[in-house]
């Protein structure tokens, strides 16, 4: 069994994310013993879909406006079509993501949600998968897609589907323990 005890995990996310993709890794990573918090650019709670139809509304822990990126160990972006739009083009969002990758933290993404790392800047060069339809936006900003259920490269882990959510999930955390391995050996 895993042991994230004493890892804090930040979960980005808006209204109408994609249910599962925020809630099997959350269930996974607390499990593990790591705490997660829901950040989002505004307060109180977001709604979640299952694919097109409304379903639970999940609290948010932190705004955009208190959580800082040098207080989590990761971040995970879950998809959901609406919920990427509107994040890519949230200039605290973007910033957010720049910042943990700068620091070489864990970016586990999935389904839409690479748009946001497209929009950051942050592909080029990079090997990773996403929703098919996310192809020609990461290969026009310089980045590799694959058809691969989970793809590792460097600090991120991506995936396509929510059915890809048990790969993605065991490699987000292995990924996460390495990380932290190498971070205490460090010190």
């Amino acid at each position: 069994m895993p042991d994230l005890s004493n890892a804090r995990i930040a979960v980005l996310a808006t209204d109408y994310f994609e249910e599962s993709e925020l809630t099997e890794p959350m269930r996974a990573l607390r499990d593990a013993g790591a705490q997660v918090d829901v950040i989002a650019p505004h307060a109180a709670s977001l709604q979640a879909m299952q694919h097109e139809k409304k379903s639970i509304r999940i609290p948010v822990d932190r705004t955009l406006d208190e959580a800082r990126p040098e207080d989590y160990d990761a971040l995970i972006l879950p998809g959901g079509a609406l919920n990427a739009d509107a994040l890519r083009v949230e200039p605290k969002a973007q910033q957010f993501a720049k910042q943990m990758d700068a620091d070489g933290k864990v970016l586990a993404v999935i389904c839409h949600a690479p748009w946001l790392l497209v929009s950051s800047g942050l592909v080029e060069g990079k090997t990773l998968t996403s929703y098919p339809t996310l192809r020609d936006d990461i290969e026009n900003a310089g980045g590799k897609w694959v058809d691969q259920e989970v793809v590792v490269d460097g600090n991120w882990v991506t995936s396509r589907k929510p059915d890809d959510l048990p790969a993605f999930n065991r490699e987000a955390i292995a990924l996460l323990e390495q990380s932290r391995t190498k971070a205490g050996a460090a010190r």
